[in-house]
């Protein structure tokens, strides 16, 4: 391979989203430039690109002309062309995650089945043609109210998941096509590792973070660090997301979603191969972020340090119901005035109701003073047009 800060050097970017754009600025403090596919410069990337090709990531030939001439192809997005990947990485293209697990990822009821497999702990579950097989069980007697629906492909933020609790949902809430059905899990509460690992074998894990979902969004509201639970429990939650993403052999990060049920149980319950939401605090409130981490583990390059800096709280800045348009920020300079808060915007020139328009980092000395700061954050900072 070329030597990584070499002017010749190419990490491509699958999407040019938010995270894209942070990972840029991440590489930015390296002077390392990044080559960006998705549909339009004016998506968040576009600013930190060192190129920006306007194409579509779900496409073969898309995806094929603009690997050719990279060193590394990484994502921000799982749904991408795998099979263009695939015939990139036989060419000699160094790709992480590799394709196969993408493939095995991006199909929720793939990934349930690999749990299963490989007897990673997850909720008990059942895969279904469509609809009219679900309904079909449900009436029969073989599953019960309540009961979780997710869609196989192309859910996520949300999107492909209906929870099923009665007659009427099943009627009116039921999603169209392949689906999967899980068990309705008893939890206490939901967590997150990020963890990483490189092609030497080095992997690190990122402190357990708990998530309070905003629930119309049926997105993450506070992603909290650390997260508020027993010490043993948080060295289990971590010791199986390194197992994981050992067992799918990812190099770069793995985002691991967790149940913590009512008997101190800890559930799977999905992943994401690349940098996630739930990690977004990490580029304040820790020695490493979460988008240094991912270009350190697919160059191969030694993992830095996870340790925490101090408590922080994570708020998602979403667009305010009843607003979509060109964006407004209200009530940005109150924001700013507060102690500890660190604003991020992924400059979408456009809001809707509940789109992840930015985040807000609040750092704190203690977990309860910076939710009551994120509280305050969330009070004066609305996203309008």
């Amino acid at each position: 391979m070329k030597e990584i800060l070499s002017p010749s050097f190419k990490v491509g970017i699958l999407g040019g989203g938010q995270l894209g754009k942070m990972l840029g600025q991440a590489a930015s403090n390296w002077h390392l430039p990044l080559y960006f596919l998705d549909e339009s410069r004016d998506f968040p990337a576009g600013i930190v690109a060192a190129e920006f090709v306007e194409g579509n990531f779900k496409n073969y030939d898309d995806v094929l002309a603009f690997g050719r001439d990279k060193d590394v192809l990484t994502i921000e997005i799982e749904h991408v062309n795998t099979a263009a990947l695939e015939l990139l990485q036989a060419q000699g293209v160094t790709v992480h995650p590799h394709p196969e697990a993408l493939d095995l990822i991006k199909d929720k009821g793939l990934q349930k089945l690999f749990y299963q497999e490989h007897h990673l702990p997850s909720s008990h579950f059942e895969l279904f043609e469509d609809e009219h097989a679900v309904r079909h069980a449900v009436h029969s007697g073989r599953w019960q109210y309540p009961f979780v629906q997710k869609s196989r492909t192309a859910g996520y933020d949300g999107k492909g998941v209906a929870v099923i609790k009665n007659e009427s949902d099943l009627q009116h809430k039921l999603l169209q096509g392949s689906c999967l059905l899980e068990t309705m899990v008893d939890i206490q509460k939901e967590l997150a590792v990020i963890v990483a690992r490189n092609p030497s074998g080095e992997i690190a894990a990122f402190p357990v973070v708990e998530m309070d979902f905003n629930p119309d969004a049926n997105l993450v509201e506070f992603l909290i660090c650390p997260a508020r639970i027993d010490p043993v429990i948080e060295q289990t939650a971590i010791e199986l997301s390194k197992k994981v993403i050992e067992t799918f052999g990812i190099c770069g990060l793995l985002a691991v979603e967790l149940f913590l049920t009512k008997d101190n149980q800890i559930l799977i319950n999905e992943v994401a191969p690349r940098p996630h939401n739930s990690g977004h605090h990490t580029i304040d409130s820790c020695y490493t972020s979460q988008f240094e981490q991912h270009l350190r583990g697919i160059l191969n390059l030694p993992l830095g340090s996870t340790a925490m800096k101090c408590p922080s709280v994570m708020v998602n800045l979403l667009g305010a119901e009843g607003f979509s348009g060109p964006t407004r920020y209200v009530g940005l300079e109150d924001c700013l005035a507060l102690p500890g808060v660190k604003l991020h915007f992924y400059g979408k020139s456009t809001t809707k109701p509940f789109r992840k328009m930015g985040h807000a980092t609040v750092l704190a000395e203690s977990v309860e003073e910076a939710v009551r700061v994120a509280k305050l954050v969330q009070e004066k900072l609305s996203i309008q047009c």
